[in-house]
């Protein structure tokens, strides 16, 4: 559980210090705290419910839609209250991740498989980032979804921490999802706020946000703990979750179906069914053309695709469009045109340095640290807020040694003593090329 811990934690930070808020940035006017905004509602999803036609439901988010939570609990209620339908689920969340992740790995961890609604859930892991980068990611988000599925109903739903206790409290939603909730009202999108009921628990004193001994269901990136959570604390209390952000499954996750329960009547009788028609952008610079490629899409030396039965892709497959290895002298070259340029890769106890050169320029990137007793899904930034046209790019796996003893933590130092092999090599796994724009010849 401890390694579990330190893995999601790494992975928040990872992201808030990845989208951080520009020091210039002025305080963003927060929205009233609502638990329920209709918009538009979700018509064509009720339709297919209500005809009993097969329904998909995708989950898009970070590790509090990864845990066997209100994910589950909400197919479950679609599927009781709509009998003769066949609700099924599209899994797309990945631990610690934000919407700036999210926009990229949409079309291969949710579209392809044609649902009929997506929840989009990023409020806590944006919690840090940009506004312009929220309006551009999540902007990016609608407008891919109803380009390529003009039908498909989306839902924006906002989690919380015990951090945001004091803005509930005092009426407001957080930074995050006041900035989402002007994306959903330029497209008229529903959205449910979960925790509207927990702050006031909390308020009235019968909840309490962080409760540390009790047991609970808690996911980073692809391990998963199903243990049974406890209802109440020593005091009598709600335990709603450990930590003040992933809820126990039977009792924070429990009040936020009951939300989305409360919610559903609203949201049913409004909107009309039809194509969702795409008007002028609320960010003529949003992320709609973000998207990831295969590494085979560009040149490559030295570099093998693992196969199926390999521990990388078994583990890791599910989100990436193919794993490829690389040693020492390994090379991608591809070009590009458009603003933003990242690989989605793994970094882990047996990788080292990168030679990164973009347009000419070069630098040196390390795909190992402090936390690499394992391996895990990452970000490699390699241009950002670049002009919009064609870029050239190449990176080369360095055969360049490295203390990785001095890069460890040493509460993680015991890994290397234990098995000094797992730590050899300086290799590269790559998953696909990230890029807002296209691919070019």
């Amino acid at each position: 559980m401890k390694s579990v811990f330190m893995n999601c934690f790494f992975l928040v930070c990872l992201i808030s210090a990845f989208s951080f808020i520009n020091a210039q940035e002025k305080p963003y006017p927060l929205r009233d705290a609502v638990e329920c905004s209709p918009r538009g509602g979700l018509p064509n999803f009720f339709a297919k419910l209500k005809a009993g036609k097969d329904v998909k439901i995708a989950y898009l988010g970070g590790s509090i839609t990864c845990q066997n939570g209100w994910r589950v609990l909400s197919k479950q209620w679609f599927q009781k209250n709509f009998p003769k339908a066949k609700v099924s689920e599209i899994h797309a969340a990945i631990g610690g991740t934000g919407s700036n992740l999210g926009v990229f790995r949409l079309e291969h961890d949710a579209l392809q498989f044609k649902p009929d609604l997506l929840f989009v859930e990023f409020a806590v892991n944006d919690s840090k980032a940009a506004l312009e980068r929220i309006i551009k990611a999540m902007e990016g988000i609608v407008r891919q979804t109803w380009k390529t599925l003009p039908e498909c109903d989306i839902c924006f739903v906002y989690t919380i921490t015990a951090r945001d206790i004091k803005n509930l409290n005092e009426g407001k939603m957080k930074r995050s999802a006041s900035v989402m909730e002007k994306v959903a009202d330029h497209y008229n999108i529903p959205s449910i706020h979960l925790g509207i009921e927990v702050a006031k628990l909390a308020k009235e004193g019968k909840l309490t946000m962080k409760a540390q001994k009790a047991k609970m269901s808690r996911v980073s990136g692809d391990e998963l703990n199903q243990a049974s959570g406890m209802a109440r604390d020593k005091d009598g209390k709600i335990a709603f979750s450990r930590d003040g952000v992933h809820p126990y499954t039977d009792t924070g996750h429990v009040l936020y179906m009951e939300a989305i329960a409360r919610s559903i009547p609203a949201i049913e009788k409004t909107g009309k069914a039809g194509q969702h028609k795409l008007g002028k952008p609320l960010s003529p610079n949003n992320w709609e053309k973000a998207g990831i490629y295969p590494l085979d899409k560009a040149e490559l030396t030295g570099f093998t695709k693992l196969p199926a039965d390999s521990s990388f892709v078994k583990r890791f497959g599910r989100r990436l469009p193919g794993v490829w290895k690389g040693g020492p002298g390994a090379t991608v070259k591809f070009k590009f045109k458009g603003v933003k340029v990242s690989v989605y890769d793994l970094v882990g106890p047996d990788c080292g340095y990168l030679e990164v050169t973009l347009d000419g320029k070069k630098r040196e990137l390390r795909r190992m640290d402090g936390y690499c007793h394992y391996h895990r899904l990452a970000t490699l930034v390699v241009g950002d807020k670049l002009a919009d046209k064609v870029h050239e790019v190449e990176i080369k796996v360095l055969g360049k040694e490295l203390d990785k003893s001095k890069i460890l933590f040493k509460s993680n130092l015991h890994y290397l003593e234990e098995n000094p092999e797992k730590f050899k090599g300086t290799n590269w796994y790559v998953g696909g090329i990230m890029i807002i724009g296209e691919l070019a010849k």
